[in-house]
């Protein structure tokens, strides 16, 4: 018999495996710059890193404000989204598009 699991389960599991993916994708959503795909990304993360209460003691964060940030309706402050992925051992970065920015 099949185990059925939810997507964020397996997403959570997918995370935890291959690291390098879960970056990709986190760039990838950035990139496109659709909050709700990002929130959803980083809900998924916060599982694969231990869950939200092992998140907010890295960040030193309160639990709940970690709750709402990445609630559907979350809006997360750039400190708050810092704090996050510094507690998950990732940071923000910024990057050119192509060679001939960086260049100018």
């Amino acid at each position: 018999m099949m185990k059925h699991r939810t997507h964020d389960v397996a997403m959570t599991e997918v995370f935890q495996e291959d690291p390098a993916y879960a970056l990709e994708l986190l760039n990838s959503v950035l990139a496109d710059g659709d909050q709700a795909e990002l929130l959803v990304v980083l809900r998924q993360l916060a599982k694969a890193f231990g869950g939200v209460q092992a998140i907010a003691d890295r960040a030193h964060l309160n639990p709940t404000q970690i709750y709402r940030t990445l609630s559907a309706d979350g809006n997360p402050a750039l400190s708050s989204f810092r704090a996050i992925l510094d507690a998950m051992g990732m940071r923000l970065a910024v990057e050119p598009k192509s060679l001939s920015v960086a260049a100018n």
